[in-house]
């Protein structure tokens, strides 16, 4: 067992001396458009990947960026524990979602903008608030300079794809098996309950992502002389599309998973807010709306392919197609939920139209058992940083494909699912923002949490 070598109020002041340099550095991350997806120029997330890699090497890590194939880079940073001592790997990621519309967006999403105590950009919270966390927790202990004190091993691992599915991330897991094994993982990559009340994630869902594409015609004909007879591609994708939920909005396809939330109370009027529901626009599905967006399946239409209404001839349209987002209950089997949703796919196609179903990519749901002594160190830091407000175990809609993967390869690991964002960090849309006084509050906790893994 080692000791602690800073005291809880060392370690505030050292957290407090450290957020004007780790601001600075998020705001350098932030300003380079790192997208993993198909279709964008892939040149900033090697320089995202480098950026990273100069942090950890500061922080005295032994650092190599790395990669599987033509995946996109990982960074893997090193610190040996002292003798006898715990290790703790430390994940994020350092891509980004694409920025969609730029006219929804109040200032440039590449050049973060502080407004009312938020920091606004592209990556600003998800997740390189994440990654800037990890910093702000070994410079608190003077991580490679020469009064170093960190009193844990670290293994930092942040990643380059993972807004894009982490098709790399089995192999990278493969290749670097032993350089990551730790006692103690920390995911930087979740959120709060509230600004205010901090939680641990103990649930995410899964994901499936599709693509259905339905033709009934070799070439567009004119719409007047076989309109009425011949269904256009559109009308027919619309309705297959509709066969995907109940008239309440609940998942309609047969042989998905259901499971139970946690009994938080979540507001209606707390969850339009936060989620800029409009007026009069009504929740679907049915059942507390943890359960809803923790514990049952959940299906999106993310895009459609189709001619644009500016300059449409008037004839029928042959093919159209659908990007399709499953999400999946924990407990549920992703390649199972694939072939499920396939299946009602290819039967509920109406007309004889042709429909062809095809993968996209996929990541697990995942359950925590979130008891031991691990657990307590984290839930014991966070009321700390919260000043006395204790911490709510939470589920979480989205999925991150990393936490399943690696408690698969070292299930004796106890994983700390943490949160950097707040409710209203809309992380994915635009006018991503990070809250900057509770991100103080999570690069505090995970400094004071360091402290309290060596001690255990």
């Amino acid at each position: 067992m080692t000791t602690p070598t800073l005291s809880v109020e060392e370690i505030r002041a050292a957290v407090t001396r450290e957020l004007p340099g780790v601001r600075a550095d998020l705001e350098r991350l932030a300003r380079i458009p790192g997208i993993a997806f198909e279709g964008f120029d892939f040149e900033p997330l090697e320089r995202s990947a480098e950026a990273v890699a100069e942090l950890l090497r500061g922080c005295g890590l032994q650092t190599q960026i790395t990669r599987i194939g033509t995946g996109h880079p990982a960074v893997l940073g090193v610190r040996p524990a002292p003798p006898g001592g715990k290790t703790v790997l430390l994940y994020a990621h350092h891509d980004v979602q694409p920025v969609g519309d730029l006219t929804l967006w109040e200032s440039d999403p590449f050049e973060p903008v502080e407004r009312d105590g938020r920091l606004y950009g592209r990556g600003c919270a998800d997740d390189k608030a994440g990654v800037m966390a990890h910093i702000a927790a070994l410079r608190a202990f003077g991580a490679g300079t020469d009064d170093d004190r960190l009193p844990v091993g670290v293994v930092v691992f942040i990643e380059g794809e993972e807004e894009f599915g982490s098709d790399s991330l089995p192999g990278l897991l493969e290749l670097h098996k032993d350089t990551l094994r730790a006692d103690v993982m920390v995911i930087a990559d979740s959120g709060n309950w509230d600004t205010g009340v901090p939680a641990l994630t103990t649930s995410l869902r899964g994901i499936v992502n599709l693509f259905v594409e339905v033709k009934t015609l070799s070439q567009a004909v004119h719409s007047g002389m076989a309109g009425g007879a011949i269904p256009d591609a559109l009308m027919t994708l619309s309705r297959l599309l509709s066969t995907l939920h109940d008239d309440e909005g609940d998942v309609a396809v047969p042989g998905l998973l259901s499971t139970t939330a946690s009994p938080l109370d979540y507001p209606e009027d707390r969850f339009r807010e936060e989620n800029c529901v409009l007026d009069g626009v009504q929740l679907i599905g049915t059942g507390r709306i943890v359960e809803r967006i923790w514990a049952k399946p959940a299906i999106s239409i993310l895009a459609i392919d189709a001619p644009p209404t500016s300059g449409a001839p008037n004839a029928i349209v042959p093919t159209a197609k659908a990007k399709i987002s499953v999400r999946l209950a924990p407990g549920e089997d992703r390649k199972q939920a694939y072939a499920t949703v396939k299946s009602h796919l290819e039967k509920q196609v109406p007309w004889g139209a042709r429909v062809e179903v095809t993968f996209e990519h996929d990541g697990d749901p995942i359950v925590i058992d979130a008891t031991g002594p691990a657990y307590d160190a984290a839930r014991a830091a966070f009321k700390e940083a919260w000043d006395g407000t204790d911490p709510v175990d939470i589920g979480v809609g989205g999925s991150i494909p990393f936490i399943a993967a690696f408690t698969e390869a070292f299930p004796g690991a106890a994983v700390l699912v943490t949160g950097v964002e707040d409710p209203y960090s809309k992380a994915h849309g635009p006018n991503e923002s990070l809250h900057l006084g509770e991100f103080a509050r999570v690069c505090l906790a995970e400094a004071l949490l360091l402290a309290k893994v060596a001690e255990l």
